[in-house]
């Protein structure tokens, strides 16, 4: 099997898009630092649909994502924010407090 990786950092050692068989991983998905909320959560949502995009899929093809929030308080922004952009082909998802390494970044998408 062919494992492909794009949008390589050296720097912090990662791929963006890792493409493995008939699957397809997507990390480090973050937009809109030190702006409201929602505004990350949908500027991550937007990282994650360009990604897709690069290797030929859409948003309805995501099957299981892990939300990194600062606050896990912040979760109940999600919900609504998802309903709006997934139209109803919600993925699986689960949600986590956790320390990001610059303070403005709120949260974070792995899928």
């Amino acid at each position: 099997m062919e494992i492909k990786r794009t949008e390589l950092s050296e720097e912090w050692a990662h791929a963006g898009v890792v493409e493995a068989g008939d699957y397809v991983f997507i990390s480090y998905c973050m937009k809109n630092e030190g702006q409201p909320i929602e505004s990350q959560i949908n500027g991550a949502i937007d990282v994650l649909s360009e990604r897709l995009e690069s290797v030929g899929l859409t948003l309805s093809s995501v099957v299981k994502m892990d939300c990194l929030f600062r606050d896990i308080a912040d979760l109940a922004y999600l919900g609504d924010v998802i309903k709006s952009r997934f139209h109803s082909a919600y993925p699986a998802r689960k949600a986590f407090e956790t320390k990001f390494i610059r303070e403005g970044i709120r949260f974070q998408i792995d899928a």
